[in-house]
């Protein structure tokens, strides 16, 4: 496939990476505890479970080891190395004969005197290999909008993990601090796609209106349904952690709108893209009828994008509806537990953001492309 290098297409392109490389640099916040030791690359050479105790459907004990490390000072050497089961089944790994581990190596541990810890399963390796597929399908099937795509996801990881999370722990408002990365990666992801277009800023109106709005009612009924933001996934180990000042509520209204952005941005570009087709074949349009190209447009997709987030959210939480099936918890009863009521208002809230992108981005894209007195279309 030959790709094309439109200039300012470059230009973006650029400034996007030079952020990228900005952002890798800022230094994370300092842990407020540091690991002990280094994680090392091992194989299982040999696996003891003499010591593990099979209770109904969890074990617990501790899994003897035989590793060889795989890298730093100590490669080719072999160790012994302990994996502690505590009767968690979502939390404990079962290592066997052949598998890549990663061990826990203290400065001064020899094979005579050291017995390691054997973290986790090296997973690593098979999710490079992943991803490496993905850039190149993504790129040999998109072409040059493909690879700017894949730009955009990089900038997207590196301003969560380096921006985000480090302005969220440092105590800045986690929803306001969502809420503007988000508008910000909507942003570069929309223009990087259409460019420093009409469509482009159609859709990035279009999009920032959608969830300002999901922004505001996801304060409103996160307090109206007290919703407790602990729901979330090691809320009170962070809490536990030193980060005691967090609002965990507000925190959960952030992760809604992080949650729903993406599509929210896919509606927004299918609409400002349909009408800036419609305005190419027919210029002398009018606005209004534009604007209702935009709205039978958005009429059609919204109906499948909720129900999109609906099963996205339920998919995270299948076992926990099976579990209120198989004990016979009425409708009425498991609709205000914590954890369901959660996932409703995220869902309801992303399908608000989906519903009001839709005239959004059709009343902007109306503008945009109503006729002119010259006419000129964006290349």
């Amino acid at each position: 496939m030959k790709f094309q290098f439109p200039k300012r297409d470059l230009i973006f392109i650029i400034a996007v990476l030079l952020c990228c490389v900005g952002l890798y640099f800022v230094p994370s916040p300092s842990p407020v505890v540091s690991q002990s030791g280094t994680p090392t690359l091992g194989r299982v050479l040999s696996v003891d479970n003499s010591l593990v105790q099979q209770h109904g459907l969890v074990r617990y004990g501790s899994q003897r080891l035989e590793v060889e490390l795989l890298e730093g000072q100590q490669k080719g050497k072999r160790f012994r190395a302990n994996n502690e089961l505590r009767a968690q089944m979502d939390l404990d790994k079962i290592f066997s004969p052949g598998d890549h581990a990663l061990v826990i190596l203290q400065e001064n541990d020899t094979p005579e005197n050291a017995v390691l810890v054997a973290q986790d399963h090296y997973r690593t390796g098979w999710g490079m290999a992943l991803f490496a597929g993905f850039c190149l399908l993504l790129c040999i099937f998109g072409g040059w909008t493909g690879a700017k795509a894949l730009f955009s996801f990089i900038f997207s990881c590196m301003v969560i993990w380096k921006a985000v999370i480090p302005l969220v722990l440092r105590g800045f408002p986690a929803s306001w601090v969502i809420f503007g990365s988000v508008c910000l990666l909507t942003a570069v992801i929309i223009w990087l796609v259409a460019g420093l277009t009409r469509k482009g800023f159609s859709a990035f109106l279009g999009s920032a209106a959608g969830i300002l709005a999901g922004l505001a009612m996801a304060h409103l009924f996160g307090y109206l349904m007290k919703i407790n933001g602990a729901v979330l996934p090691f809320s009170q180990a962070l809490l536990y952690s030193g980060y005691e000042f967090l609002d965990l509520q507000d925190l959960f209204i952030g992760a809604m709108i992080l949650a729903s952005s993406g599509a929210v941005m896919d509606l927004s570009m299918d609409i400002a893209s349909g009408v800036e087709e419609i305005a190419f074949h027919n210029p002398q349009l009018p606005m209004k009828e534009l604007i209702r190209s935009g709205l039978r447009m958005g009429r059609s997709v919204v109906g499948t994008m909720t129900t999109t987030l609906l099963l996205a959210y339920s998919g995270g939480y299948i076992t926990l509806l099976m579990m209120f099936a198989s004990q016979g918890t009425s409708p009425w009863t498991f609709l205000n537990n914590t954890l369901v009521a959660s996932e409703a208002v995220k869902t309801l809230i992303g399908s608000f953001s989906l519903v009001l992108v839709a005239p959004f981005t059709a009343f902007t894209a109306g503008w945009f492309f109503r006729p002119k007195i010259k006419n000129s279309t964006d290349q």
